[in-house]
């Protein structure tokens, strides 16, 4: 009689099946929660490091703060207060409006001291007569009579300085020279407002005659 196989002893493959994908979920599981973990060291690591150089850029930042403040006093270029409305007390209005059109509001103009507002009308000068390419793009102009605007207004203040300062013989032919050039630029000013190429070219030839006058006066 032959022996009959003992299929008892057999393990059930559906059961080791089962036992095994519960191990492998187990084993993901437990993977995806050591590496929440150490994301979130991570994160903590990152947060604190960020907070601390916040706050050394903090102290260094409000630290030197009073050094700053005490060390810019009274030099000229320190604001104390409200930004100031400067005006001039020279002739060199337009008599008619009894101010100038091209001058821009809400400019600080820093006391540089007489020397260096002769050299700061000689350069706004030079920088005026270079303005001379954009002239010639009609797309600029926008920008020409803000330029404008912005370097003349900057003259006006330090011409009316600078003549406050000079010998009493030279401060006649110093108005006279402001005179003509501002009267020049409100001139320029408006023709580039109004889209005026015949009267900027004609304009612009007679400020610029003007300007090399002032670069050589202040030279």
């Amino acid at each position: 009689m032959a022996t009959r196989a003992n299929f008892n002893v057999i393990p059930n493959i559906c059961s080791v099946e089962k036992i095994q994908k519960r191990a492998r979920i187990a084993c993901f599981f437990d993977k995806k929660k050591a590496d929440e973990e150490e994301v979130d060291r991570d994160n903590s690591v990152q947060t604190t490091t960020r907070r601390l150089a916040i706050g050394i850029s903090t102290i260094a930042l409000f630290g030197n703060a009073t050094v700053g403040k005490s060390i810019a006093d009274d030099n000229g270029f320190w604001l104390n207060g409200p930004l100031p409305v400067p005006y001039a007390t020279n002739k060199i209005n337009n008599e008619e409006t009894g101010t100038r059109s091209f001058l821009k509001k809400g400019i600080y103009i820093a006391d540089i001291g007489t020397k260096g507002r002769i050299h700061r009308l000689k350069k706004y000068a030079f920088d005026l007569i270079a303005m001379g390419d954009l002239i010639e793009q009609r797309d600029a102009w926008n920008y020409v009579r803000r330029y404008l605007r912005l370097k003349s207004t900057f003259m006006y203040f330090d011409f009316d300085e600078v003549i406050s300062a000079a010998p009493v013989d030279d401060k006649k032919s110093l108005t006279d020279l402001a005179n003509r050039l501002f009267d020049n630029v409100e001139k320029l000013e408006a023709a580039v407002r109004k889209q005026n190429y015949p009267d900027t070219e004609s304009c612009y030839e007679e400020t610029t005659t003007l300007l090399e006058e002032v670069m050589t006066r202040m030279a």
